[in-house]
Formats: structure tokens, C-alpha cells, sequence
């Protein structure tokens, strides 16, 4: 065998491990959601050795989605760690074959606690699936390693369905998009999840004038607060118009603009969004209509900041 036909049966066999846990979705796995849904303290996954590192990933992967979850080392856990478990505690524990020897030392703990524990096991029948209040099998035919000894398919396995319970907990809970956001504010995730509300000027940053402020007094202001903008008011205090360094360009031909009012330059309206837009979405409009600031209000036209190109720019979001 090449190595690329080994490396496709590695594929395939890891595929097929996947796979196979479709049909198995079933009322056990209702029942862990159940658990995981009620549960009034934190998600405590565990396992040793390579089950320990899905684990890890597992554990992680709930707290990413609203789930507080942390792993604990089952090594650990026998000299002291177990403390950190509560009796309104979940444990899931990852064994492929259910008789890992640290894992069965805590089963005692855990039932003396009151914790209702979860198995993840490719051995339902072994010690930990009939110690468990609810087993997933997670057992898979023949493992992708040649040898068949290396956890391969069987650690693949248990991380997709930790995946799946984490995914269909998040859906159960109403974990939104701006959940997710603020719960990611660092990297690439953070930066793609932000909000307009966390980049736009307000209050007395906000260049802002009345429609029958004289032209110099506009100057003034876009000048002050150098956004290159003013965002024009009419009398009932909502968003008329906006005067752009643009739209002074294009009338400074008239030899009475400065004594004009704001009301006779101004651009009627503007391009508007919301304080809840991603600011990923933002910044897709103004590179379409070719514009360098936005105009943020409220559901009743009243101006609640401005969001200008720079400020997209500091967060190196491109």
C-alpha cells in the first residue's frame, strides 16, 4: 500500500467511525442533553491519556458555547482535584473501553457526591457504561492506525460526539451570535463577531448640527471633531441629512456658501445601519457604496453615533 492509499483509508476509516454514530443518536443521547440542560452547576469532563485530550477539546468547546464546563485530570482528581466536584455537578468521562483504571477509582467519589455522570465509551457494557446515569456509545469497528492499537477512529469519534451535544445544547439554550461574540472578543472570531456599538463615536464625539446652523458653523464642527462629517438635525431632533468634506467640494463655488444653512448642502438621506450590525457588515457597505463614515440610529431616525472607515481600520479587520 502507497502512502496515499494509506492515507485515504485513514480518512475513510475515520469517516466511517462518524458515520456509524448517526444511528445511534437515539433517547440515551435525549437523556444527556436533558442532564447537561438542568444541570445547575458545571460540566466536568474527564479522561486519561489520548480520551483525555478529546476531553479537553470537549470541555472547551462547551465553554466556548454558554456551557461553564472544565476538564479535570483523572490522575489528579484521586490526589485532591476531586474537591472541585459538586453534588448539582455533570461528569462526562471518555473511555474507549471503559475500564480505564484512574476513571473507575472516581466512580465511588462521584456517586458518595450526588454528580450524574455521562459516559462516552465504546464499551457500554464495560464498568463505567453500567456505572453511568447515561452511556453514548462511542465504539467504532477497527481503529485507522494499521496496527490497530493507536486511538485514531475511536478518539475521532468521541470529539464529534462531544461536538454533538455541544452543539444541540447551544441550540437548546438560545446561545445567539452575540453570545458567541462576547464570549470571543480576542483573534479572528472576535474580530469578525464585533458589533458596531463597540467601534461607533458618541455622545460629544458625534459631529452633529441643526438644520438651520449658517455653513461656518458646520466648518467648525466637522473640523472639531475631525470625521470628516456632521450629521444634520431637523427640529424634531432626528437624522435630516449629512454634510460630507465631499459635499463642501461641490458647493465651494458658491460665493455665499459659509452664510448658507446646513439645510441647503446637506445630503438628505443618508445611508443608515444599526447599533446591532456586525461590523464586518459595515464596513461590506461602505466599500460597496464607496463611503468612508455611517450614520448610526435608532428604530425612530434619532442618532445614536457615527462609525467612520478608520475606526474599522484599528482593528485590522482587513
Amino acid at each position: 500500500m502507497t502512502d496515499l492509499e494509506l492515507a485515504r483509508k485513514v480518512l475513510r476509516t475515520e469517516a466511517a467511525a462518524i458515520l456509524a454514530l448517526v444511528d445511534r443518536v437515539d433517547g440515551r443521547f435525549t437523556g444527556a442533553i436533558d442532564m447537561l440542560r438542568d444541570c445547575r452547576g458545571r460540566v466536568i469532563v474527564t479522561g486519561m491519556g489520548k480520551s483525555g485530550i478529546i476531553a479537553r477539546k470537549v470541555a472547551a468547546t462547551f465553554t466556548s458555547t454558554g456551557t461553564a464546563a472544565f476538564f479535570l485530570h483523572p490522575a489528579e482528581a484521586v490526589h485532591g482535584d476531586l474537591g472541585a466536584v459538586q453534588h448539582d455537578d455533570v461528569v462526562i468521562a471518555l473511555s474507549h473501553t471503559g475500564e480505564t483504571g484512574e476513571l473507575l477509582r472516581l466512580l465511588e467519589t462521584i456517586r458518595r457526591i450526588g454528580a450524574r455522570l455521562i459516559a462516552m465509551t465504546g464499551s457500554p457494557d464495560s464498568t463505567l457504561g453500567r456505572a453511568a446515569d447515561v452511556v453514548l456509545d462511542c465504539g467504532v469497528d477497527t481503529e485507522a492506525c494499521p496496527l490497530n492499537l493507536a486511538p485514531t477512529a475511536s478518539t475521532t469519534a468521541a470529539l464529534a460526539m462531544g461536538d454533538a451535544l455541544a452543539m444541540v445544547l447551544l441550540v437548546e439554550k438560545g446561545f445567539r451570535q452575540e453570545d458567541f461574540a462576547g464570549l470571543h472578543p480576542g483573534g479572528g472570531i472576535g474580530k469578525r463577531l464585533m458589533r458596531v456599538e463597540s467601534l461607533m463615536h458618541t455622545g460629544p464625539a458625534m459631529p452633529v448640527v441643526r438644520t438651520a446652523a449658517p455653513m461656518h458653523a458646520v466648518v467648525a464642527e466637522i473640523s472639531a471633531k475631525g470625521l470628516g462629517m456632521a450629521c444634520v438635525l431637523g427640529e424634531d431632533g432626528r437624522l435630516a441629512g449629512i454634510i460630507t468634506d465631499g459635499d463642501l467640494r461641490r458647493h465651494m463655488g458658491l460665493t455665499d456658501m459659509l452664510a448658507q444653512p446646513a439645510s441647503a448642502v446637506m445630503t438628505a438621506g443618508p445611508q443608515t445601519i444599526g447599533r446591532s450590525m456586525l461590523a464586518v457588515q459595515a464596513l461590506a457597505m461602505m466599500e460597496q457604496r464607496r463611503i468612508t463614515s455611517l450614520v448610526v440610529v435608532d428604530a425612530e431616525a434619532r442618532v445614536e453615533g457615527v462609525l467612520h472607515l478608520h475606526d474599522l481600520w484599528r482593528t485590522q479587520m482587513f
